[in-house]
């Protein structure tokens, strides 16, 4: 989406990142969360995705300059505790997990046909690779190639039980192939729908008060093969509880691909407006997504 700001990476080094594992194998988190309040968050105002998330609470919640900016702060500072809770996990630490929508999913891995789940940047959506599984189908989930080596390991030992392959997405595109290979097979698809990388190619739709761009993929790849798509979403409701959404997207398979493309897409953004309506400070892409409006 033009010239990246942001690399899209966790903050800091492999070094960094194992002291904060072994901190919190013995210090409660929320004192961590105390300690990115008020001396890594404020620092953190000045990085380059602050003024996306400032134009968010200002044009899609109306926001006046002064909520704006608090509400910024408070963004950063949920973002914080995402990640914080991401590394507590890769130390052992386990959280509260409610899910609404469970039946849906397991109706889906019970059957033999491939099926899609696509995700924001909301919330912290790497614990759902830690709930929802399935011993019958492998999960693919396809996820950013510069990641953090430390944090792509953890990721890699934390996964090793809950039968999850990650599918890094690379400039050659052959992570297309593996895509392709998965759902030949009959897996579970998962892919970001927020955030465009790699191909250009994009579709348009109504979220809150703007049209935005989402990229065409994720709703290409289902739509090519008449699969069901679930919209999943995982959303921190207090320092220890997290709450999953797991909504069936409709669409009608036998229009056009054309139609069935724009269908899916609208189904997303109505999910994904629903949650950011109800969570309007876990929206976490740092990127400049509602420069059309």
């Amino acid at each position: 989406m033009g010239k990246q700001e942001w690399d899209g990476t966790t903050y800091g080094n492999g070094l960094m990142h194992r002291w904060l594992i072994a901190i919190l194998r013995r210090i409660d988190i929320r004192i961590i969360y105390i300690f990115t309040y008020i001396f890594v968050i404020p620092p953190c105002l000045f990085r380059p995705g602050f003024k996306h998330i400032y134009r968010y609470f200002r044009k899609q919640w109306g926001c006046n300059p002064v909520k704006a900016f608090l509400k910024t702060y408070l963004n950063h500072c949920m973002f914080a505790q995402v990640v914080i809770d991401r590394f507590a996990m890769y130390a052992g630490r386990h959280f509260h997990v409610d899910i609404e929508g469970m039946e849906y999913f397991q109706e889906l891995a019970a059957r033999p046909e491939a099926f899609v789940q696509l995700s924001a940047h909301v919330g912290n959506y790497e614990l759902a690779g830690y709930t929802l599984v399935s011993d019958k189908k492998r999960l693919n989930a396809l996820v950013f190639f510069g990641e953090k080596q430390t944090v792509m390991n953890n990721r890699r030992i934390m996964f090793s039980d809950t039968n999850i392959r990650m599918i890094p997405i690379k400039g050659d595109m052959s992570h297309l192939f593996l895509i392709d290979q998965a759902l030949e097979n009959g897996e579970i698809m998962s892919m970001p729908a927020d955030r465009i990388i790699g191909s250009q190619k994009i579709v348009k739709v109504k979220l809150l008060r703007s049209e935005v761009q989402l990229p065409l993929g994720p709703f290409s790849v289902p739509t090519m093969r008449s699969l069901d798509v679930l919209a999943v979403n995982v959303m921190k409701k207090s320092a220890l509880t997290y709450q999953i959404y797991v909504t069936p997207l409709h669409y009608d398979k036998t229009a056009s691909r054309r139609e069935q493309i724009a269908q899916l897409s609208r189904a997303y953004a109505d999910e994904l407006e629903r949650i950011l309506k109800m969570y309007p400070t876990q929206w976490y892409n740092y990127f400049d997504f509602w420069r059309l409006s």
